[in-house]
């Protein structure tokens, strides 16, 4: 995978301290508050705001929408008749569109935001930026390994401005994790564990056929998913426990609290993946599983992170050595350990640490999420989760799911072939789309 380009290679002994990255990172986010609109040359009108389209308007998509709305919204998207009107009741100035596919090829857009169920998001990723545009789309970036492998090689391919929505990467406190560990504040790390409490699961498929919703369009809902009967256990919301929409509460939170490690230790993806679980269904995701990484360093060896949702937590809890925080990362060092979640961090034993002073802060602040996206697409500065970053971030969650979907088992991944050297996991890898949808 393609190193970020705000990643140096200055290690230090413990191969967690990069002083060149740490001062790139700082460069590129103070590249937003001291230049923000250098890029209007490049053909923005007058009032510097962007052309965009929103597919997706309520849930994550409206909240997407009110992070974009100081820019100019052309058109809007989705596929509930009802969540449209009001978009467009707010934008009377913009076109609606129940199907994605007919808004980007509608042309006189800069840019577009996805924030469609999972198994949409690379289609409508893909269409755009094979029409120029720039693109934010919710995470994961991609459903699938191949969707991800394809979407990494678009997004390498074109001058459009990306970015995957973990919308934490851009809060204060992971900035300050990530000096901590890279000033060696608990020594090398040797370690890593990541919860998240809860399970999207869907049980057994339904068997009754309720009506669909006068206001859904249940055909472009299931877009190049396989043909399915409507069913609220399907939508709106509880597509993410079934495969053929989601992945399960591994894809859908992974990408926000394993964004952290890869940032901090600067990893690349995984040499390996080993997964415990319940046995693996063929339509529903599982309540709980621990899945056990061997992460690869951009410096050079693995360290074993593991990730745990449902009721499965690090042995340190019952160890009474740990708070009793919700979701979180622990890294564990040589010297103590970091707790993490979104908005905290406390170095552990804390009476070891009594007194300790944080690193100076060198990476700055950011803008805010959306605002690195629309920066970049400007001409300022680089978004910190674009897809060269994204891309290989999802590939690890996903290749977890892999794993458990081709009965828990442990599987070497062969980054450069994309082959896990398992013909019954590798089928995982892909999936097949329905007839009149294509990548």
């Amino acid at each position: 995978m393609k190193a970020r380009a705000t990643t140096a290679t200055t290690t230090t002994a413990s191969g967690t301290t990069r002083r060149g990255f740490l001062k790139a990172t700082a460069a590129g986010a103070a590249a937003f508050t001291i230049g923000r609109y250098a890029g209007l040359a490049h053909g923005y009108p007058a009032n510097g705001k962007l052309k965009l389209g929103v597919i997706g308007v309520a849930g994550r998509g409206g909240d997407n929408l009110n992070g974009v709305a100081g820019e100019e919204i052309v058109a809007l998207c989705d596929v509930d008749g009802g969540s449209l009107a009001e978009a467009l009741a707010r934008f009377p100035g913009a076109k609606g569109f129940a199907d994605f596919r007919k808004l980007i090829d509608a042309g006189g857009l800069d840019g577009v935001v996805v924030s469609t169920p999972d198994h949409t998001h690379a289609p409508a990723t893909a269409r755009a930026l094979r029409a120029g545009l720039h693109v934010y789309c919710e995470k994961p970036l991609t459903h699938s390994i191949e969707e991800c492998r394809t979407i990494l090689a678009l997004a390498r391919g074109s001058k459009a401005a990306t970015q995957m929505g973990t919308q934490i990467h851009s809060k204060d406190n992971y900035r300050r994790v990530v000096e901590r560990i890279a000033a060696g504040s608990i020594g090398d790390v040797t370690e890593v564990h990541v919860w998240v409490g809860g399970g999207y699961s869907g049980g057994e498929r339904p068997t009754d056929a309720p009506p669909v919703p006068a206001n859904l369009d249940w055909d472009l809902w299931l877009g190049p998913a396989p043909q399915r009967t409507y069913h609220p256990s399907y939508a709106p919301f509880h597509w993410r426990g079934w495969w053929d929409f989601g992945n399960g509460t591994l894809g859908d939170m992974a990408c926000h609290h394993v964004d952290l490690s890869f940032w901090a230790l600067d990893l690349v993806g995984p040499a390996s993946v080993a997964v415990e679980g319940p046995p693996p269904h063929e339509a529903s995701c599982p309540p709980w599983l621990i899945v056990k990484y061997a992460m690869k360093r951009r410096a050079g060896g693995t360290v074993p992170l593991t990730w745990y949702h449902g009721d499965k937590r690090p042995r340190h809890f019952a160890e009474g050595l740990l708070p009793t925080w919700g979701n979180g990362t622990l890294f564990v060092g040589t010297k103590g350990m970091l707790l993490t979640d979104y908005d905290r961090h406390v170095l552990l034993p804390e009476k070891q640490f009594e007194g300790v002073a944080p690193p100076a802060a060198t990476i700055a602040s950011s803008p805010g999420h959306y605002a690195e996206w629309i920066g970049q697409a400007k001409g300022a500065g680089v978004a910190t989760c674009r897809f060269e970053y994204a891309a290989p971030l999802t590939e690890a969650v996903l290749l977890g799911c892999v794993a458990h979907r081709a009965g828990n088992l442990t599987l070497t991944w062969d980054a450069e072939k994309g082959t896990t050297g398992n013909a019954a996991a590798d089928a995982f890898l892909k999936r097949d789309y329905r007839s009149g949808w294509s990548l």
